[in-house]
């Protein structure tokens, strides 16, 4: 089995394009991986025709290794964000095609079940005004639809530096998401790497009381020394890793013990064979994966697969249910969060067990859609323009 050709499939919505890719080969059968690219899509697509040219057209789907390695070391140069999102759609799309050669589930080839449901959280649910009262009420239709936990960033556009008015309105809205939702849910309080460690670590110990599962990205992913004032400055855990692309990143983070859970996002780390990797390192240390996940159904079918069969496999993020909730069409099989579980059920067809719809996804077509995380109102995900004033408060 070889493959023969790479076709690429982009869907806009309005704050975010789905790129898959389909790899088709010489017996007919066809393999889907997808990635949700941050504002660079067209480069993306870019590095999946070069990489594929050189690494992918002539191989078999099972030399995952060699492929990754191409894309790793004989390209040289350092492989960041865009090498390895376009090595996690193809990997991803050879893991679905080697499930379907061995006519088994990609969590069986992967060590097999090790768990009967892949706990989720939500996110993209808080599309409204920074009011606590308002938030409070969408969190009830997060625990409504049988999710155990939620996450939110309630900082707005702060960027750097964080008022005292302005950390009081923050902790206001989780005090109201934490009376709405009781005591047993889980709630996660996204940073997005807005501040330096100093707000970073006010802000903390002002929501300690609140018992927040972690605080994510307290610091910009390379600011360590930052994290390490982080962790020295509160008791609650720490998660973060979203947005780092080489392995070598993470050993500060389990060396010094700057993290809890660690958050990679498979379609930015090199697909199933890279988050293998560092999910077995990660064990190590006792740290956790819960894996950054703002795909569509297909990447969150992806990471479904891990999560059945890694140990160490904590929770998965989840937007679909409430953010372009339409994109579930777009397969045939899409995964969705069980209210009775408030997590994915182990998947039994063969490979990724989806199927792109192109057609449907034709519908919608690339529309540039970008997304600014420091504008004023990003929490409405109704995109934004790369040029918008970013906020300095």
């Amino acid at each position: 089995m070889k493959i023969t050709q790479i076709v690429t499939t982009v869907v806009g919505t309005p704050w975010r394009e789905l790129t898959f890719v389909e790899l088709e080969t010489d017996d007919g059968r066809v393999g889907v991986g997808e990635v949700r690219m941050v504002n660079k899509t067209e480069t993306l697509l870019a590095a999946i025709r070069e990489l594929g040219d050189r690494y992918v057209i002539g191989s078999e789907p099972f030399d995952v290794e060699r492929i990754a390695h191409g894309v790793l070391w004989k390209e040289y140069g350092r492989a960041g964000e865009v090498a390895q999102s376009a090595l996690a759609a193809i990997d991803m799309a050879c893991w679905d095609l080697i499930g379907q050669a061995c006519e088994e589930p990609v969590w069986r080839l992967l060590g097999g079940r090790f768990r009967d449901v892949v706990p989720a959280y939500a996110n993209g649910w808080y599309q409204g005004d920074r009011d606590p009262a308002g938030i409070a009420e969408l969190a009830r239709t997060v625990t409504a639809r049988g999710y155990r936990g939620l996450k939110l960033d309630p900082f707005g556009a702060a960027s750097t530096d964080l008022s005292a008015g302005e950390l009081a309105r923050s902790v206001r809205i989780v005090e109201a998401v934490r009376d709405a939702v009781g005591d047993d849910v889980q709630i996660m309080i996204e940073m997005h790497g807005r501040f330096r460690s100093s707000t970073a670590a006010r802000a903390a110990r002002a929501l300690e009381h609140l018992s927040p599962a972690w605080i994510e990205e307290p610091v910009p992913p390379a600011n360590v020394h930052g994290l390490r004032n982080v962790r020295r400055s509160t008791w609650l855990p720490i998660a973060t890793g979203e947005r780092i692309h080489e392995i070598e990143e993470v050993a500060p983070l389990l060396e010094e013990g700057l993290v809890d859970t660690l958050q990679v996002d498979m379609t930015h780390f090199g697909g199933f064979t890279g988050v293998r990797k560092v999910a077995a390192w990660a064990a190590a240390y006792n740290v956790p994966l819960a894996p950054h996940n703002v795909c569509g159904p297909v990447g969150t079918a992806a990471n479904v697969h891990v999560g059945v069969s890694t140990p160490n496999y904590q929770v998965l993020e989840h937007f679909n249910d409430f953010a372009d909730t339409w994109v579930l069409d777009l397969v045939d099989g899409a995964p969705t969060v069980d209210a009775a579980t408030g997590g994915f059920a182990v998947p039994e067809r063969p490979g990724l067990g989806v199927r792109l719809d192109r057609e449907l996804a034709a519908e919608h077509p690339s529309n540039g859609a970008t997304f600014n995380l420091f504008a004023v109102g990003w929490e409405r995900r109704e995109g934004t323009r790369l040029t918008a004033a970013i906020g300095t408060d």
